[in-house]
């Protein structure tokens, strides 16, 4: 790095591993690695699709989007 780190270039993912962690890996098991990788795509589809965020007043993306569109 050509930089000093900063702890908030990171907060960003440190969030989304948190989340990760917590709705996906908390008293789950799988069995295979093929296993592992589908289900952490499918969360990263449902959570940038789907999951409501405090940002965006308790919407998901699309239909902040969609919201913001028809205005």
């Amino acid at each position: 790095m050509s930089r000093k780190g900063n702890c908030l270039d990171n907060t960003v993912m440190e969030s989304f591993f948190g989340h990760l962690k917590d709705e996906l890996y908390c008293n789950t098991t799988f069995l295979t690695v093929d296993a592992l990788i589908a289900a952490i795509h499918t969360y990263i589809t449902w959570f940038n699709t789907e999951r409501g965020h405090s940002t965006l007043k308790g919407l998901s993306p699309v239909q902040y989007r969609t919201q913001a569109l028809a205005a």
